[in-house]
């Protein structure tokens, strides 16, 4: 019974994506009746392209809103390689945050979100580099199995599969997998094994949403031939809603905000157009649907509903919405015996919420607990309210982990206006797993996350498995509704608040920092923090290191009181003689229990808040580095860690807001860095370049980090004229070369070899500069394969009596890694004044 009920959920959550703890929906009139029309409308659309925010959200609403198909965005990678405007996290928890974003932009445009197994694991030139890394099998059955799941009648590719090398190799890899992938999903002898659970499918229709983009320039687009493609009006006004189209996916597209994609929307005619690449043709170009059975008549059994439904829509009330409850049950009947079990697990749902809506009825199950952990009892707070005069009966409530209803919820009377509540108490079972993005929970490589099981692929969300189920009588026909534990409380300022309940360890622990950098034979400190998961704690904390390092004391025991109270525990560690680098271990064990996670949160208002588990560990590293004692001025950009690793360093950093730059808040530092791009989102910086310039003429050094060429906030961001490309050099172990092997910043205070450039994680660097000055000297050159020489990585100036350097060599990604030649090139580059 677990197990079927578990599956059960798995594939609820893959084809329905039921929002996590979302505030509850409260639909109007007018969104009953758009639930009504699509509730009446049997086709779906596949979108596919490679990352969040390479969807199409003009087509997707227009899709969802307008045409009222099933439209799903499948998103090849959660878009763990990118870079981040709103805060430090980058690889797997950025990708939580566009997860979660994606989502969010679902909830605006009404589509649905699907993910494969593949890892964004950063730029790349082509794509058959990317299908390499990916694993091209594995990615290609992931995108076979969310076909054969979904049942498309439609897909459309974001790019052209006819073009590599002209885009991001993420991008044509994409529309090559969906390109095959069309032909191989009505293959039984395709990746088989997955029709253990899901039947083969064969799309009508393979689309290229073409535009001006991808002809070079809008002349040459309007120019160009287009009676072979479907042209598409989106530029709908939705008189109901108040807003266009385009306004809603502007909406959308906004929730990327770890992009920088907020969007205005616009209004009035659009064209968005498509280009045949398989399946039957169309002959109405404005059609996407054409000969396509996309009313009820398309499964047995379901014309007698859809003549009870196109009553329905006709006859809506929409001053009294509950008029049509009576038919609406008789619908719902009729679904749940349909033999199509694709269509029935949409249809069932979607009357579910049509239902509950025309009545008001509201229901949920809410704890005064964010946090539980497995083997302890949580309080949830069940509540249900009928809104309408239909009679309703409550049956029975069950809830997972198990709960059943006593003798006094059973059949009781939902009465018009008239709360239901009751408190109930609810068991965590010692087995359930930890919350925890499910694509993290085993180690995975470069290209691909590993899910070991093939029915939870595709799932765009954590899973999370608390929770209740009410079964309500309306009109002598019994429907099962289900809602999530979620936590639930107010806030003096945004009032009433809903996040997620997660299952958290009884303890965790973390180490202060991610990077510990031994420059000598001396101790460090290396300090524990343990955060406790429940109340009343006592325990043990040590640390795991290799034999040839030692620590004191072996081990530190502690005790707290409070769930949620954090203690702090210290360790001196000494390193070995040699050069090396280590993993170092934090491992707490409380009454023989071993726990060894470390619990991360991630909190912006425009999502869900979400956790992430990880082993509870740092790296160490015996480093041969020679610093001077440079105070350094950090002026952060977008967001990145490198202020963390320079004081790990040994240099004294202060973070010095950009609004307070002058020459006497300057005075006593030796060097002043900018973060990444910070001269595209800082825009104080555009009034301080003088005092920044003049800081570097009397003697001191400036180390400008990469930015983008797009929305600078001053052209002039050097002393001499320096232009930014879209240069970069993305293959991390690409030969370096030295341009000037006789400059200090190659030998002092350390000498830099071709050693120190091995080992970089992800990229060597990005944007560099394609044009500059006779002023600057360039230093480095690489090259990705097949690629001529990039020479821009690392420039430095003479300007008056002090040192201007601009780099887009990646430390923002190889300092918190622990790349010891990245610090090494670094302390050079700081010390350039010397």
């Amino acid at each position: 019974m677990h197990k079927l009920y578990i599956s059960f959920i798995i594939y609820f959550l893959l084809i329905f994506q039921i929002s996590i703890a979302q505030q509850p929906v409260k639909p109007n009139s007018v969104e009953i009746y758009n639930q009504i029309q699509k509730l009446n409308f049997l086709g779906s659309v596949l979108y596919i392209a490679a990352h969040p925010d390479d969807e199409n959200t003009r087509l997707i609403s227009f899709l969802s809103n307008n045409t009222k198909a099933q439209t799903a965005y499948l998103s090849i990678t959660r878009g763990d390689g990118g870079q981040n405007l709103i805060g430090p996290e980058l690889r797997e928890q950025l990708g939580l945050i566009r997860t979660q974003e994606l989502i969010e932009a679902r909830k605006i445009d009404g589509g649905m979100q699907f993910f494969t197994r593949a890892n964004d694991f950063g730029y790349s030139k082509n794509p058959e580099e990317t299908l390499q890394i990916w694993n091209k099998e594995q990615a290609l059955s992931d995108v076979v199995w969310i076909i054969r799941n979904f049942q498309p009648d439609i897909i459309i590719n974001r790019f052209d599969h006819r073009s590599p090398g002209t885009t991001h190799g993420h991008h044509t890899a994409s529309a090559m997998l969906s390109f095959e992938a069309f032909d191989k999903v009505d293959d039984p002898t395709v990746f088989s094994k997955q029709l253990e659970t899901v039947k083969t499918w064969q799309p009508k229709r393979l689309y290229f949403n073409t535009s001006w983009w991808f002809f070079g320039s809008k002349e040459k687009f309007e120019a160009a031939d287009k009676t072979n493609l479907i042209n598409l009006k989106i530029g709908t006004f939705y008189s109901t809603l108040g807003k266009s189209n385009q306004e809603i996916a502007a909406l959308s597209r906004s929730r990327h905000q770890s992009q920088g994609f907020g969007s205005t929307g616009t209004r009035g005619d659009e064209d968005e157009y498509l280009e045949l690449l398989k399946g039957t043709i169309s002959n109405d170009k404005t059609n996407l649907f054409e000969g396509i059975d996309t009313t009820w008549n398309r499964v047995n059994g379901g014309k007698a509903i859809g003549d009870i439904l196109s009553n329905v829509e006709k006859n809506f009330d929409f001053k009294n919405p509950a008029a049509s409850i009576p038919e609406l049950v008789k619908a719902y009947s009729l679904i749940e015996n349909i033999e199509d079990k694709h269509w029935k697990k949409i249809k069932s749902e979607e009357i579910k919420k049509i239902i509950a809506a025309c009545t008001g009825l509201y229901i949920e199950a809410t704890t005064d607990n964010q946090e539980a952990t497995p083997g302890r009892t949580i309080k949830v707070k069940l509540e249900a309210i009928n809104r309408s005069t239909i009679p309703m009966k409550l049956k029975r409530i069950l809830a997972f982990p198990v709960y059943n209803s006593d003798d006094e919820q059973k059949n009781t009377d939902l009465k018009f206006n008239i709360p239901y509540s009751k408190n109930i108490t609810l068991e965590i079972p010692n087995d359930l797993e930890y919350t925890n993005p499910y694509w993290l929970n085993q180690k995975g490589t470069n290209g691909m996350y590993r899910i070991d099981k093939q029915e939870i692929i595709g799932v765009p969300d954590v899973l999370r498995n608390v929770k209740v189920g009410f079964w309500i009588e309306i009109n002598s026909v019994e429907i099962p509704f289900e809602q999530k534990v979620v936590y639930k409380f107010n806030d003096d300022v945004k009032g009433e608040v809903y996040q997620p309940l997660d299952i958290v360890p009884a303890v965790t622990s973390s180490l202060t920092e991610k990077v510990y950098i031994f420059n000598s034979d001396k101790s460090k400190t290396i300090t524990i923090k343990v955060k406790a998961g429940k109340d009343n704690i006592k325990g043990n904390v040590k640390l795991e290191l290799p034999a040839n390092w030692s620590v004191s004391p072996l081990e530190i025991p502690f005790a707290t009181s409070k769930k949620g109270e954090e203690v702090l525990v210290n360790f001196s560690v000494t390193p070995s003689k040699e050069a090396s680098e280590i993993n170092i271990k934090s491992i707490v064990t409380v009454d023989g229990e071993i726990f060894d996670k470390e619990k991360i949160d991630i909190n912006y208002p425009h999502i869900y808040k979400q956790m992430v588990l990880k082993p509870a560990e740092a790296k160490g590293i015996r480093l041969k580095i020679k610093t001077k004692n440079e105070k350094i001025a950090y002026i952060m950009g977008a967001g990145d860690e490198v202020p963390k690793t320079l004081t790990q360093m040994g240099y004294d950093v202060s973070i010095l807001k950009a609004e307070d730059i002058s020459i006497e808040n300057l005075e006593p530092f030796d060097v002043v860095i900018t973060g990444i791009r910070a001269y595209n989102v800082v825009n104080a910086l555009a009034i301080k370049q003088n005092i920044l310039m003049d800081f570097v003429k009397n003697g001191k050094t400036m180390i400008v980090q990469y930015n983008t060429l797009d929305d600078l906030v001053t052209k002039e961001i050097a002393p001499f004229p320096l232009k930014i490309s879209r240069d970069r050099v993305t293959e991390e172990d690409a030969e370096v070369r030295f341009l000037a092997p006789n400059h200090p910043v190659l030998n002092y205070p350390n000498k830099i070899t071709v050693d120190d450039f091995k080992g970089w994680k992800q990229e060597q660097g990005l944007y560099y500069p394609s044009e500059w000055d006779s002023n600057f000297t360039p230093i480095l050159s690489a090259n990705d394969k097949g690629e001529k020489p990039k020479n821009g990585a690392l420039l430095i100036a003479k300007y008056g009596k002090g040192n201007y350097i601009y780099t887009g060599l990646s430390f923002f990604r190889e300092l918190p890694e622990g790349v010891p030649g990245a610090f090494r090139l670094l302390a050079n580059i700081i010390a350039i004044g010397k």
